[in-house]
């Protein structure tokens, strides 16, 4: 009776570690499906196009550099296929002021600034600001 108790025990435990792994659907700690998308969605070729920072849709997505794009529309999306680099802001997205410092700074999207045909992202205002006033962006 002891031996049978012991089993279901290992039984019951192995499968709660299975459903865990199960439910990790292998993900690291702290990543979520969505780590993967660029520049929080936005378009990268709106910026240039349009002048303005403007939201991509899941309809128009492509896939570079392990990121996942969204565009506006089909042409967008073309545009950026044929030449990434062109559209693709610097820094691989991360906050132009924060790489003055040489420190990494996640974006917000609508801070930005297109110099010399590249396009720049900054975390904050403030950020932008100050990557501008001292001169960065000219």
């Amino acid at each position: 009776m002891k031996s049978r108790k012991a089993i279901d025990g290992i039984l019951l435990s192995f499968s709660f570690v299975l459903l865990i792994l199960i439910g990790c659907g292998g993900m690291a700690v702290g990543q979520s499906p969505a780590d993967d998308l660029a520049i929080k969605g936005y378009d990268t070729v709106a910026y240039f196009n349009v002048g303005k920072a403007l939201k991509g849709i899941e309809s128009f997505a492509f896939k570079w550099h392990d990121m996942t794009w969204y565009f506006l529309t089909k042409e967008n999306r073309d545009l950026f296929a044929a030449s990434p680099e062109k559209y693709a802001p610097q820094y691989d997205g991360y906050c132009a002021w924060a790489m003055t410092e040489a420190r990494k700074a996640l974006t917000d999207p609508e801070e930005w600034k297109i110099v010399d045909g590249k396009l720049y992202l900054n975390c904050s205002r403030a950020a932008y600001e100050k990557w501008s006033r001292e001169g960065y962006s000219r």
